[in-house]
């Protein structure tokens, strides 16, 4: 069988005439019979429309795949028209595999596969051969390429490369409802044979499922199928290769189905009746008892709400669902008392949140059942009448005063006493004291209602027989305000008025607080203090409000003349007994545009020039003081330069000495010194009157006697002056007395102490009481003092 399908598979030559060799005469007729291939023109000169045959030429060669022989398998034989058989010509073989893979025969051209090939690893072959003379070495033909195909076997089974499978179906679907479509994969060739072909079975899985053997879809094959009663199936699928024949290769994987829940199922309670024991001392809002009902469905199809039909107790309870275990809570809605009502009945209705509208037809998805709860006398604490106690009084109340009273009883059967006390939080509780037997609570402390308005005590009540069983009870305390503080103004204190406010004219509106609680429809009343009631300047308007306005009664304020202005107003409440307060406002007057928008209020403001900000005065300023000590130093180097002038002159070494020709008769003696020699001659002659000094009416005269003529002092005051007349920089000079020197020429002599014989005695100092008040300290101390000689040192 292996020879004859090596026979089959052999690959020839196409040539004229027969190139290709053939190993039986058929597979020559057949080489024959297809058209020919790859003819080319001969080097000899023809005729262009003659064609022309290569000297040898093939076509594709097949192998078969995974050959087992001892030999080397044959593929095919290469054959050249200038080989004559008798060894001149050699045949070479390169490309895909040459030397490894396939080998040839150089004298025959026989090709042989020296080792066991698979298709899947690689389908062909590229090779290229070409006719060598052996003498020559030369090419007989040019080189050509051929391929050698690996011919396919089932080699391989079918493989579910994306096994195993997990799907799921909804329960209760009809039959062909689609689960999953599994697919298998076959590696032989699908282009030959039947060797790729691949149908699909199932093994293990029927009845429930069935499958399409030509595209693996898998589809339901029963109906109605439970969840509740199969939830897992799992499904052996196989696939199998040349369409499933005998002696194809096989392949299995396995589909794991789920099968999902839908409501089919109402919840049933598993009993009619349910008994519950419930304690009377039960708080409202506690869990009492539960009870539930069973639904097969998962998840959401399960979820139970449970109701209480209106009936008999059903006003007491309520019932929730529990989200984690689908259970009915029962709570208590209203307290329980077992000496009124020992038991209650009542009927709970569970049925499904999310119903499936399939399946209505199987009946109602609700269950009701019956439960009675019985009431369990307990030993209860006394009970309080009210839930919470209010009450009040006045502020500074006397101590021990009784505001109110808490009562509690015993509502067991066998009743007892009740004792009251109080639970102590802080320090405020210090304010009361509670009567243990009646319950009345009076104050311990004065109270004060701008330091506490509102007390919040807690009372306990509890049985004589059984002191553990206490309840409490809260009692609010409010303290009622008496009337002891007086109303202030409310902020602000001060406020502003413009320059140009006109005459009526609201600056400020105020208000009133009083520290006092005060009372609904508390009034507050303003007015001026009657110190201030007299003044043109502002005035107070009570709206009757609680409000006021404070309003101009003049036009316009100046800053210069007075910058703030303290208004007393007085405010009265309307309480008992009457306070009142006298409030002081500052008014402060700012500059504002003709709109009234205040634009300064500040005290340095009224010395600005509007436009200029207090940084730019300040440099303005600042130049104008760099300036005037510029000009200060100027006329003072100016200065310093003339005096060095006249102490260095060498024209007189007298210019130096100072003469006191006579001795002046102080500040108010201005007729004392005859400075008309120190005057500028014009202005002596013109007979001007002195701007430089203030006249005085009475003068004082006093004898000098005459000085001596001296022509140089004359002269040299002279010069000075016309120097000084004529000079525009220097300073007027003409109040000031300027004496030359002093000599020997004198008639008062020298007026120096140096070398002076006569002492203090000597001289009379009368005249001074003479020159007016200025002198007269003077006078007294000179005048009145005798000379001592023993005092001299």
């Amino acid at each position: 069988m292996l020879t004859r399908n090596c026979l089959s598979l052999l690959l020839w030559v196409l040539f004229d005439g027969g190139l290709l060799t053939p190993l039986h005469p058929q597979a020559q007729e057949i080489l024959e019979a297809r058209p020919r291939e790859n003819v080319v023109p001969v080097p000899e000169r023809r005729s262009s429309a003659q064609r022309v045959k290569r000297g040898w030429v093939w076509n594709q060669f097949f192998v078969l795949e995974e050959y087992m022989g001892s030999e080397p398998q044959y593929v095919g034989k290469l054959h050249s028209d200038l080989d004559k058989g008798v060894g001149s010509v050699k045949y070479t073989l390169s490309g895909d595999g040459a030397g490894t893979v396939f080998t040839i025969d150089e004298t025959t051209g026989d090709i042989h596969a020296i080792r066991s090939l698979d298709r899947e690893e690689k389908p062909f072959y590229t090779l290229r051969a070409q006719a060598v003379d052996v003498d020559t070495k030369k090419p007989l033909e040019p080189e050509s390429e051929f391929i050698i195909k690996v011919q396919d076997i089932n080699d391989n089974e079918p493989k579910f490369l994306d096994g195993p499978y997990v799907a799921s179906v909804p329960e209760m679907s009809p039959v062909g409802a689609y689960v999953l479509q599994v697919k298998a994969t076959d590696a032989d060739d699908p282009t030959y044979g039947n060797s790729a072909r691949v149908v699909y079975s199932i093994l293990q899985g029927q009845p429930y499922f069935s499958i399409d053997p030509k595209t693996g879809v898998i589809r339901t094959a029963l109906p109605n199928m439970d969840r509740e009663v199969k939830e897992q199936y799992q499904v052996l699928i196989q696939a199998k290769d040349m369409g499933g024949q005998l002696g194809g290769l096989a392949g299995t994987t396995t589909v794991n189905i789920t099968l999902t829940d839908v409501n089919d199922n109402p919840p049933r309670f598993p009993k009619s009746i349910f008994h519950l024991k419930v304690p009377e001392t039960s708080h409202v809002g506690s869990a009492i008892g539960r009870i539930r009902a069973v639904d097969p469905d998962f998840g959401k199809n399960a979820e139970i709400e449970y109701n209480i039909v209106p009936g008999d107790g059903g006003n007491l309870f309520d019932i929730t669902t529990d989200e984690y275990t689908q259970e009915g809570v029962i709570k208590l809605k209203k307290p329980l008392d077992f000496e009124t009502k020992k038991a209650y009945t009542f009927k709970v209705e569970a049925s499904n949140l999310h119903l499936d509208h399939r399946f209505h037809s199987v009946g109602p998805f609700k269950d009701t059942a019956t439960v009675k709860i019985n009431v369990l006398d307990m030993d209860e604490p006394p009970v309080f009448s009210k839930p919470v106690y209010t009450m009040e009084v006045y502020e500074d109340t006397p101590v021990g005063t009784i505001i109110g009273a808490v009562t509690a009883q015993d509502l067991d059967a066998g009743s007892s006493s009740v004792r009251y006390f109080m639970d102590w939080k802080n320090d405020v509780d210090s304010y009361f004291t509670i009567d243990a037997t009646e319950g009345t609570i009076a104050t311990n402390e004065l109270l004060d209602r701008e330091s506490t308005a509102q007390y919040n005590l807690s009372i306990i009540a509890s049985k004589v027989s059984n002191p553990l069983l206490t309840s409490k009870v809260n009692v609010i305390i409010n303290v009622l305000d008496v009337n002891e503080f007086p109303p202030e103004i409310s902020v602000p204190y001060e406020t502003s008025v413009c320059e140009n406010a006109k005459a009526g004219q609201v600056i400020q509106t105020i208000t009133a607080a009083d520290k006092d609680l005060s009372p609904a429809g508390q009034r507050f009343s303003f007015k001026l203090s009657s110190e201030a009631s007299n003044k043109p300047n502002f005035t107070v308007h009570d709206y009757r409000n609680n409000t006021a306005g404070i309003e101009t009664r003049r036009n316009g304020y100046s800053r210069r003349q007075q910058e703030l202005y303290f208004l007393p107003i007085v405010i009265e409440d309307s309480s008992y007994p009457v306070q009142s307060s006298t409030n002081t406002l500052t008014i402060r007057v700012c500059r504002c545009d003709s709109d009234g928008t205040i634009q300064s209020c500040n005290v340095e403001a009224i010395f600005l020039p509007v436009g200029l900000s207090t940084g730019a005065l300040i440099a303005i300023l600042l130049c104008i003081v760099i300036l005037l000590v510029i000009v200060v130093l100027y006329v003072a180097l100016r200065r310093q330069k003339k005096k060095d002038t006249l102490m260095t002159s060498k024209e007189d070494i007298r210019d130096n000495v100072i003469h006191y020709d006579d001795e002046g008769g102080g500040e108010e003696d201005t007729q004392a010194f005859d400075i008309g020699a120190l005057r500028n001659p014009k202005v002596i002659e013109d007979n001007k009157i002195r701007r430089d000094i203030k006249p005085d009416t009475l003068r004082f005269t006093r004898h000098r006697p005459p000085a001596e003529d001296n022509t140089d002092i004359r002269d040299f005051i002279n010069q000075r002056l016309q120097e000084n007349d004529v000079d525009p920089s220097a300073p007027p000079y003409d109040s000031l007395a300027t004496y030359a020197y002093e000599g020997n020429g004198s008639v008062a002599e020298s007026l120096s102490s140096i070398d002076s014989l006569t002492t203090e005695a000597d001289q009379d100092y009368d005249y001074l009481s003479d020159w007016g008040p200025r002198f007269k300290i003077l006078a007294d101390m000179f005048g009145e003092e005798s000379y001592n000689p023993d005092k001299v040192t």
